[in-house]
């Protein structure tokens, strides 16, 4: 009898290559990625792009398929921030069976081993990998994210992190041999002798909250942490972005039961905003691991509340650059113009409050008064956004309502330095696309400038100086967290001192970017996304810390014989 070539010890084998680079990634902290970012027909074929548009489309109004332990009626209502529904439903899910289902997918996967499990993982992300195209058109209609940032940041910069999750699973699952011959000497007498197993054994069902902007990519950590520590996942849309995680799931269950597992090892749990079913999934006693992506409120009230539970949150923060001095002032403008621009926003990443020295600044051998540098920042903005068609595809469209209207009730919050316009979209009339709107403060508006804003809005703060847009960066990192900073800077004696005292605060910091690196930007194996350092998240994304607490290692001792 041949083995099954699907078998996770198959797929491990067949995957192994990419493990051991991806391990050596993390480890070098180098660029590498195994899947390609762009939407080239020669990385994907030439048919990928209309083939994966044809397999949206195919979804849209219709029942999402899946065969799972599933409640009585359906749910789903999505609609597209360019304007159409969606009009996909999903079976609407019963609890009960479904975990139950899915404690009894796992003493399978347990007996898998860290090496099968981690095969079949890599099995998935690559399938999910051939099927980018038509994630990324579920992204898109979804989050409201433009086709290439949808393409990228949903399909292989999210599959990244999800191979980046896996290899540190897998590492730290691996620390120790799985097996030992143990034996103590005793003088004249005969060694003690013990064999001795060492087994990782996993916590339990993991549930995964995923997001509305960035389903997959805040998504794919914490469902590949769970899964290759040997736990089965409950996946939880935000409802208003199903799709991309349902084709997911699909996927997974595809592959598990290929290889010859029980597929309810990965389930989908989709609700609706009038019907939440988060709070009683969250704190049912047999979830032993939470991933959640969303607001401080939720985020806090997991981790106070799902107390039988690990949770891992990523909430909200207030991110930060303070502008000391430049030699490229140009530069510094367009960069920030399009990290203010890009997706509109609706990054966890993208600076908000902008601290610039009331006196102004030395950039390019010539004084910047204040009024100068807001006027440079806010030109190369508008400028940046002069031409529709090339803006449509950097900002996206607005998700949610909420953000629309925190848009619309911004505009007096401080002085208009540059005011939002909506543009329109050329295929897509009915999109509510907004450029970014930018306000003048001053540093004793800290109740403004110091809470999220999430959307299109950026607001420069005057202050007194370097040391005081320091002080004020560090303590709201401190107090309300933050997942980026960045500095402008000449001289490096204030960037080592933002350095220490930013890295003290417990956020990543960024120095000087001018050119085609944003602060927005996270690049898996390299950066670390978070540092669980501040309030704005616990986990950072990914470290041993991540994957290390979803299993525990559980020994078996026999006294060898004389």
């Amino acid at each position: 009898m041949t083995a099954n070539p699907l078998s996770p010890h198959e797929l491990y084998g067949r995957h192994r290559a990419t493990l051991d680079q991806a391990v050596a990634a993390s480890r070098a902290r180098g660029y590498w990625s195994p899947f390609a970012e762009m939407p080239s027909p020669r990385a994907y074929g030439e048919t990928a792009a209309a083939d994966g548009e044809t397999a949206f489309k195919a979804r849209l109004n219709k029942l999402f398929p899946l065969d799972q332990p599933s409640g009585k009626g359906f749910v789903g209502a999505e609609r597209s921030p360019f304007g159409f529904d969606l009009g996909v439903t999903y079976p609407k899910p019963d609890l009960d069976a479904l975990i139950a289902a899915a404690k009894a997918a796992m003493p399978g996967w347990r007996k898998a081993g860290p090496d099968g499990r981690a095969g079949v993982c890599l099995e998935i992300l690559t399938r999910l990998n051939k099927r980018s195209f038509e994630i990324a058109n579920a992204v898109q209609h979804t989050t409201g994210q433009a086709f290439m940032m949808a393409f990228q940041a949903g399909g292989p910069h999210a599959q990244d992190r999800g191979l980046e999750a896996v290899a540190y699973g897998w590492k730290a699952m691996t620390d120790q041999v799985p097996s030992a011959r143990w034996e103590k000497p005793q003088g004249k007498n005969p060694p003690l002798v013990m064999d001795k197993r060492f087994e990782v054994v996993p916590r339990g069902v993991a549930v995964m909250i995923g997001c509305a902007t960035f389903p997959t990519w805040n998504g794919y950590p914490g469902l590949f942490a769970s899964l290759v520590t040997g736990n089965a996942v409950v996946v939880k849309p935000h409802p208003a972005a199903i799709l991309p995680l349902a084709i997911t799931v699909e996927v997974c269950r595809e592959v598990l039961a290929e290889a010859g597992l029980d597929p309810n090892l990965v389930t989908l749990a989709a609700d609706s905003p009038d019907a939440p079913i988060t709070k009683e999934l969250a704190t049912r006693p047999e979830v032993a691991l939470i991933d959640f992506t969303g607001s401080s409120e939720f985020g806090t009230w997991l981790e106070q509340n799902a107390r039988q539970a690990q949770v891992f949150t990523e909430k909200a923060g207030v991110n930060t650059v303070i502008i000391d001095s430049t030699d490229d002032p140009k530069g510094m403008a367009r960069n920030l113009a399009f990290a203010l621009s890009l997706y509109s926003g609706q990054m966890c990443t993208t600076p908000q409050a902008i601290f610039v020295p009331k006196d102004g600044i030395q950039a390019g051998g010539e004084h910047l008064n204040f009024d100068q540098v807001v006027q440079t920042i806010a030109t190369a903005t508008d400028k940046f956004l002069s031409d529709p068609e090339r803006a449509v595809e950097v900002l996206g469209a607005i998700q949610s309502d909420a953000t629309l209207k925190r848009l619309q009730d911004a505009q007096g919050l401080g002085t208009v330095a540059l005011d939002s316009r909506s543009i329109a979209h050329p295929k897509f009339p009915d999109a509510r696309i907004h450029t970014p709107l930018i306000l003048v403060l001053d540093a004793k508006d800290e109740d403004t400038y110091g809470r999220e804003l999430f959307g299109p809005i950026a607001m420069i703060v005057k202050v007194d100086g370097t040391d005081d847009a320091l002080a004020r960066a560090a303590r709201l990192v401190r107090e309300k967290g933050a997942l980026t900073a960045a500095l402008y800077s000449t001289n490096e004696a204030v960037i080592d001192k933002v350095q220490d005292t930013l890295t003290e605060a417990g956020v990543a910091l960024s120095v000087n970017l001018t050119g085609g690196v944003l602060v927005n930007q996270s690049a898996a194996f390299s950066d670390f996304h978070g540092t669980g350092a501040n309030p704005a998240c616990n986990a950072a994304l990914c470290d041993l810390a991540f994957v290390a607490g979803r299993f525990r290692v559980v020994q078996t001792r026999v006294p060898v014989a004389a």
